[in-house]
């Protein structure tokens, strides 16, 4: 397996005058790091107006700034939002990042979650899926030579040549966001790259496998003229520490991200455009039932724990693990910590074994390996815990 480093940029209140400004320059300290660590792959999303959940509204412009401070590291918009923005100014962004980077850019793109996020961009809930669809086949020829013309329902574009173009031919690797069970088929369906934004059971993350390509082999079908990125990656929180009692304790934050997403999904702004102090509504949740139960999972504890539920994922094919460690109230030094120990005492084995996962995955794609259909419906797997 790969592995790889998420960023929401979470900041939960209260604030401070240099509160950002030290979240965005620790977070560069800390993907720095990955990348001489041997780290990957290093992803950021895009939201807005997430108050405490996610400062991360220009993910291009942290991105660029990461890439002139790293150097193999891959740059992952994980993912861009293609409902709130318009393709041309995708490509143009994507495009430059990719140039700045010297080719490292990962393109995930996605829908965006709530109409907290869509409605004040003149989007609506329901037409959230096909706006992205829409989008897509808008923005995959702006990245080939010359000019383009697009006229759809949502958008609609004269002919011009978008510039620039993107130093990886034809473009960046394509990934899309998988936040539901339904939709890990329709990820290998289309042929790109699901980014699972739940932490999943290594025996769902078999049955999720299976589904992804058996739905890539036998059911291509693809939105428009694109090279395919048959991955998966599994995004869930993480804490690595000498003993598992102090990773639990150094994972708050994990936990915060898990139940601040649920907020988010189920609550609106109020009148005055504003949220409820997150961290607040929090510190009563710790004291639910609930709060065990979220708390006790993801990557969380000591080399030999993470080292043993990561090899049940291993079994599974998965080809990237995903780890999030700025969350909530993770400290700065935390998080470095973390990072050094992992990829020092657990990160090595399961990359000098990627060269057996790579084999597998040549023989299902080939299709000297046949996977067996494995039902995924709420029904038949236990329900994950979402990122």
């Amino acid at each position: 397996m790969r592995f790889g480093i998420f960023y929401e940029h979470q900041l939960p209140r209260p604030w401070h005058e240099e509160s950002e400004f030290n979240l965005l320059h620790e977070s560069l300290d800390q993907i720095e790091l990955a990348d001489r660590l041997g780290y990957h792959y290093a992803w950021e999303v895009e939201h807005h107006f997430l108050e405490e959940y996610s400062h991360s509204s220009a993910p291009e412009v942290f991105l660029a700034a990461a890439s002139q401070r790293t150097k193999n590291i891959r740059l992952g918009h994980g993912i861009i939002q293609l409902t709130t923005n318009h393709p041309a100014r995708v490509a143009e962004r994507v495009s430059t990042l990719d140039l700045l980077s010297n080719g490292r850019v990962e393109l995930g793109i996605g829908e965006a979650s709530s109409t907290t996020e869509l409605h004040p961009f003149g989007r609506r809930f329901r037409d959230k899926r096909a706006v992205w669809e829409e989008a897509v086949r808008a923005v995959i020829p702006m990245f080939g030579d010359g000019r383009t013309e697009f006229h759809g329902e949502y958008f609609d574009l004269p002919l011009r040549n978008v510039i620039p173009k993107p130093r990886q031919k034809p473009h960046p690797p394509l990934w899309v966001a998988c936040s539901q069970r339904d939709t890990i088929g329709y990820c290998g369906r289309l042929g790109m790259g699901a980014l699972s934004f739940q932490f999943v059971s290594a025996e769902e993350a078999h049955a999720w496998v299976s589904t992804y390509y058996n739905n890539y082999t036998k059911h291509l079908d693809k939105l428009a003229d694109y090279a395919t990125n048959p991955n998966i990656a599994v995004v869930g929180g993480f804490m690595c520490c000498p003993t598992d009692e102090e990773a639990s304790i150094k994972a708050d934050g994990w936990t915060f991200f898990a139940w601040a997403l649920r907020y988010y999904g189920t609550h609106v702004p109020g009148a005055e455009g504003t949220t409820d102090n997150l961290w607040e509504e929090y510190q009563k949740f710790r004291r639910t039932p609930q709060f065990e139960k979220m708390h006790a999972g993801g990557l969380i504890g000591s080399p030999a724990t993470i080292r043993e539920k990561l090899r049940k994922f291993e079994a599974s094919h998965v080809d990237q693990v995903v780890l999030i460690n700025q969350a909530g109230r993770n400290t700065h030094q935390d998080i470095v910590d973390s990072l050094e120990l992992f990829a020092r005492e657990v990160m090595p084995e399961f990359v000098e074994r990627e060269g057996e996962h790579q084999a597998w995955k040549q023989a299902v794609l080939s299709g000297d390996i046949v996977l067996d259909e494995v039902d995924t419906s709420p029904e038949t797997l236990p329900r994950p815990v979402r990122a």
